[in-house]
């Protein structure tokens, strides 16, 4: 596939470096300097999404090339789980001796 060295750049990005360049302006800097700042970052910013939509287009290649593949069933899917609940003792016991300790405070600065 051969590149295209000719970037087509649209009126809105064309328009956006202006105000760019004319916000970066120098005092005394001629007309010509700011257009030739203003064609530098227009090429900047077709550069930046021309990399952007190359790299959309990639990922969208990975997606697509993930889904297209056939779901193996992992060993965690073949086996049941055995495994039994854990015990809800802990945060009730921590509860309940906060509350003795709170109990035990409030007792003894009074």
């Amino acid at each position: 596939m051969a590149k295209n060295n000719n970037l087509t750049i649209s009126p809105e990005t064309q328009d956006e470096a202006m105000a760019i360049a004319k916000k970066t302006q120098k005092p005394g800097q001629s007309k010509e300097q700011t257009r030739l700042i203003a064609l530098g970052i227009q090429k900047g910013i077709a550069e930046y999404k021309k990399m952007a939509k190359s790299k959309q287009r990639e990922l969208n290649k990975a997606n697509k090339k993930k889904k297209n593949q056939p779901a193996e069933p992992s060993q965690e899917e073949q086996t049941p789980l055995l495994i039994k609940p854990r015990s809800n003792r802990l945060p009730w016991f921590l509860l309940a001796l906060s509350w003795i300790a709170f109990a035990g405070y409030f007792i003894l600065t009074r």
